[in-house]
């Protein structure tokens, strides 16, 4: 195959086909989704750079905020299939896929762990509606390279992560998601800790 990662934008494109987002940015998990959600506010809008998520959620929503630069605050919520991460329209929907999701000018964050609706061995994308971040997104997921350009020919203006979805999992995703129904229920919280409580993040 000539271009192994044509699959990955063809699935990027189902994706948004069946969500109704704009634009579909895959990588390597949601937890990494966020961080790149996350980071691109950030070298948007240097203030604020603090983030509130549910006192009780997955232990590396915060983790992914703090990596990214941020300071964690929490609030109580019970939440639902997704919430957001304020004061950003950034929204952490990694229990949440069903089709028309996609809701204007949010950054939705989804997962394809083998737990969620969607699932495999790993994965996460970014449903979003911005031209703009979808570059700097797509730059940032691939260690900062421009897609189809060797290294050696690139011009290298910003720092990126290695999290890019593989053309394996993309490729099965994309079978998967070709047989999911089109309405599907959220799936219901896990036992979630009080991460307030946990010294890592006083």
């Amino acid at each position: 195959m000539s271009d192994p990662f044509a699959v990955v934008r063809e699935f990027e494109q189902a994706l948004c086909a069946y969500t109704g987002a704009p634009f579909a940015v895959t990588t390597n998990s949601c937890t990494m989704a966020m961080l790149l959600a996350v980071a691109y506010k950030f070298h948007c809008y240097p203030s604020p750079k603090y983030i509130e998520i549910p006192r009780r959620t997955y232990v590396s929503v915060p983790m992914s905020i703090i990596h990214a630069g941020g300071e964690v605050r929490f609030r109580d919520e019970d939440w639902a299939g997704e919430y957001q991460l304020r004061p950003y329209q950034i929204w952490d929907s990694a229990r949440r896929f069903t089709s028309a999701m996609y809701r204007r000018s949010r950054m939705q964050c989804v997962s394809f762990h083998h737990s969620k609706i969607l699932g495999d061995s790993q994965g996460g994308a970014i449903l979003h509606d911005d031209p703009v971040a979808d570059e700097w997104l797509r730059r940032a997921r691939f260690d900062g390279r421009t897609e189809g350009v060797a290294p050696k020919d690139d011009r290298f203006t910003m720092l990126g992560w290695h999290c890019y979805m593989s053309p394996d999992v993309a490729a099965r995703l994309l079978w998967k998601l070709s047989k999911l129904p089109a309405i599907n229920p959220d799936l219901p919280n896990d036992e979630y800790p009080d991460l307030s409580m946990m010294e890592v993040f006083q």
